[in-house]
């Protein structure tokens, strides 16, 4: 076993067996394997390996992102904005049993064919929904896991930067177009939201839940005078998303060599919670400074929120750097080699191989790692390379969800103030393990694809 797949398999034992078993704080587990992981590499590596990996991950914006997006739920758990979006949302959707669950989950798939992300896609539809599912009867718990698990749809509806790297797969370049995967990947994301309809209404009937809305509910019109300007923080993730994606960036980045330089140095996880941060203090800012006496009380409270994501985030993408730099990839490549298995096997370890690695690592690094010489492999069992490649992209989009690294699983936690380990489970029995099975029957031909 060559050191990339060994790193990831202590990696992983070992923030199980801390969070778990000796039932510590997970970041001690994190920090403890970026100083073990790079030995892997040889005590001549390990060095430069450590400081490659600080330096990453000081540089990653999915860093900067999730903790932009904990200091956004911290002011927005202080102003009225929250409380008049949950008023306007009660009042559309509070008649559902499940009202705010259907609607994260419709709001994430909308996010999920503008944004591609996973973490934005959680931190974007968390914002609007996280407070309002703990209101309806939703514990923190089962709120956090579906925000997570509603996160990967960014990565499972098209476009997708793991799209676009798939695309260029040697086994799928000239064999499948790009039209053809875009809206293969379309109908795989909508068989993953009807699993999350059964999520929903399984946590519904378990806790009971009940409409939040009753008879006497003032009119539609009444609560959009009243609470209506508060949408206005919506363009907070409209306005970057039009900036970065469709004809507006392109026509601008087609004036001169440095219109397009500007607006490709936009960067969308970067601008989204700067943008709604601005927006929560201009509708709001005033009320927001009175909950607190001064600078001193608002750092005292506001630390606690961010320490804990912020030191696991960075030690845990500082770890999957050494995992990626040891050569996971081709670790993959020797083991599958010399292994003589069926076709039905084949299938099932890539894609269990697949749903493990993009636990620490992202989908587009789980796919730039093992995607290649996955598809290839899957090609030459007898899957269909269109059918192959959506369900590569499908266990991918489980990075969303899939712990101990996932960005969105710590937005969510952010967003409803739950201790990360105890979703792990959870959100790999809801949505890892069923999101995978999804992917193998697409890749069986079970599920059809347009």
């Amino acid at each position: 076993m060559g050191p990339g797949l060994s790193a990831l398999l202590v990696f992983i034992a070992l923030i199980v067996a801390w969070a778990v078993v000796l039932k510590r704080n997970i970041t001690e587990a994190a920090a403890l394997s970026l100083v073990i992981l790079p030995f892997f590499g040889g005590f001549d590596r390990a060095w430069s390996l450590m400081l490659g990996a600080v330096k990453y991950a000081l540089n990653y914006e999915v860093l900067f992102a999730s903790l932009a997006f904990v200091f956004m739920s911290f002011l927005l758990q202080n102003s009225n904005v929250l409380t008049g979006m949950l008023e306007i949302f009660t009042r559309l959707f509070g008649r559902l049993k499940g009202g705010p669950a259907y609607a994260n989950t419709a709001i994430s798939s909308v996010l999920g064919c503008f944004s591609g992300g996973n973490t934005p896609n959680a931190a974007t539809a968390g914002a609007f929904t996280a407070n309002w599912l703990m209101r309806s009867g939703w514990k923190k718990e089962q709120a956090a896991t579906l925000i997570a698990g509603n996160g990967g749809l960014g990565a499972g509806f098209p476009p997708s930067a793991s799209l676009f790297l798939v695309l260029g797969f040697p086994t799928v370049a000239g064999v499948v177009s790009e039209g053809g995967l875009y809206v293969a990947l379309f109908a795989a994301g909508l068989y993953q939201v009807l699993w999350r309809v059964v999520y929903i209404h399984f946590i519904v009937r378990k806790n009971r839940i009940q409409p939040m809305v009753q008879a006497d509910a003032e009119p539609v019109g009444v609560v959009f005078r009243k609470y209506g300007i508060n949408l206005l923080l919506f363009m907070g993730a409209v306005i970057p998303v039009m900036l970065t994606m469709g004809p507006i960036p392109e026509h601008f980045s087609a004036l001169s060599e440095t219109w397009d330089d500007a607006m490709g140095a936009l960067n969308l996880l970067v601008w989204l919670p700067v943008l709604m941060i601005l927006i929560i203090l201009l509708l709001d800012g005033k009320n927001v400074a009175r909950q607190f006496s001064g600078w001193e009380d608002f750092v005292k409270k506001l630390i606690p929120h961010v320490a804990t994501i912020g030191g696991l985030l960075f030690f845990i993408f500082a770890a999957s750097n050494v995992i990626s730099k040891l050569g996971l990839d081709k670790d993959v490549v020797a083991l599958l080699d010399r292994m003589s298995l069926s076709p039905v096997i084949t299938t099932t370890v890539i894609l269990v191989l697949l749903a493990v690695v993009a636990g620490p690592l992202s989908s587009t690094a789980t796919l730039t790692s093992v995607g290649v010489v996955s598809h290839a492999i899957l090609v030459g069992v007898g899957i269909d390379p269109l059918a192959a490649a959506v369900a590569l992209l499908v266990v991918a989009s489980t990075e969303g969800a899939s712990p101990p690294a996932s960005g969105a699983l710590f937005v969510a936690c952010g967003l409803t103030e739950t201790d990360p380990p105890k979703i792990y489970m959870p959100l790999i029995m809801w949505f890892v393990i069923p999101i995978t099975v999804i992917a193998g029957l697409i890749a069986a031909g079970l599920l059809p694809l347009p």
